[in-house]
């Protein structure tokens, strides 16, 4: 027919083809090849890649410039109504004795107090402490040693495959610091996007953390010990976004491992059987 002109696969008839041993060994290693390639890139589509990058951005612009903040907190040698928690920052916010969605456990038989408390401060430097200054009557000699289980800020974020300093200080003990020593934690918080495969934006913050112990003494010669928290704000955002591989790029991947598998066994078969019979035709002339 005229248009079969334009095929360009021509067909060989099958009784000018030879089967060999040596070929049908190669097409098996060629198959099991090709499928172990073709399931690599499969599970390679199917999972998700998750992506990090950094930019200088204030990324949750719609949070009125407010990070909410989860401080939960162990003072196993100080009377709950001794416990007070104060915020300070330099947009002159000074707040004493914050009690707004806080909560006090009495520990040790009413001697120690765990306290827990959910409040929000200003992107702004500042700083956050526990400490007695609230209390109606200051005590002789304040015990702070304590132990922090969480101190988080923003939107809890736990996705796989995500190692980030979210809870930076879960877990610090200084129950054997000295009893009368202040503690300074020097925070700086890193605004942190995760962005899923649909395009939601979650928004949260990992923060660095380094430390000191200090005996502190008042104008009137007094040690009154606290538990500072300053912190500052990184200019870096990190982002982390999930993607998954095109559906295109995967198709190409999968053409090219068939047309490669294909012609690379097509090449060591064709020199195997030409040296073959070779070998054949130099063992004939021997015997002639």
């Amino acid at each position: 027919e005229p248009f079969s002109v334009f095929d360009i696969y021509r067909k060989v008839p099958k009784d000018l083809t030879q089967p060999t041993y040596t070929g049908a060994f190669i097409s098996v290693c060629c198959c099991v090849f090709m499928l172990f390639l073709f399931l690599s890139e499969l599970t390679g589509f199917i999972a998700t890649e998750i992506v990090n990058e950094l930019y200088v951005d204030d990324p949750d612009k719609d949070s009125g410039g407010k990070i909410d903040v989860s401080l939960n907190i162990s003072l196993p040698n100080l009377h709950c109504d001794l416990v007070g928690l104060d915020i300070q920052d330099e947009m002159g916010r000074h707040e004493v004795g914050h009690i707004d969605n806080s909560m006090k456990v009495p520990l040790n038989n009413g001697h120690g107090c765990r306290f827990e408390a959910e409040f929000s401060i200003n992107k702004v430097p500042g700083n956050f402490h526990v400490s007695t200054h609230s209390a109606t009557a200051q005590p002789q000699s304040p015990d702070m040693t304590h132990i922090i289980h969480k101190l988080a800020f923003g939107e809890k974020l736990q996705v796989q495959h995500v190692q980030g300093a979210f809870n930076a200080l879960g877990g610090a003990n200084r129950l054997q610091s000295n009893a009368l020593a202040s503690h300074d934690y020097i925070l700086k918080i890193v605004p942190t996007v995760y962005e899923d495969l649909g395009g939601k934006q979650r928004f949260s913050y990992q923060y660095t953390v380094a430390n000191k112990e200090y005996v502190a003494y008042s104008h009137t010669g007094r040690i009154i010990p606290a538990i500072w928290f300053r912190y500052d704000l990184s200019p870096i955002t990190v982002k982390y976004t999930e993607r998954r591989q095109p559906f295109y790029r995967f198709i190409t991947t999968i053409c090219a491992i068939i047309g490669g598998t294909f012609t690379v066994a097509g090449i060591i078969d064709s020199c195997i059987f030409t040296a073959s019979e070779a070998w054949k035709k130099i063992q004939i002339g021997k015997m002639s």
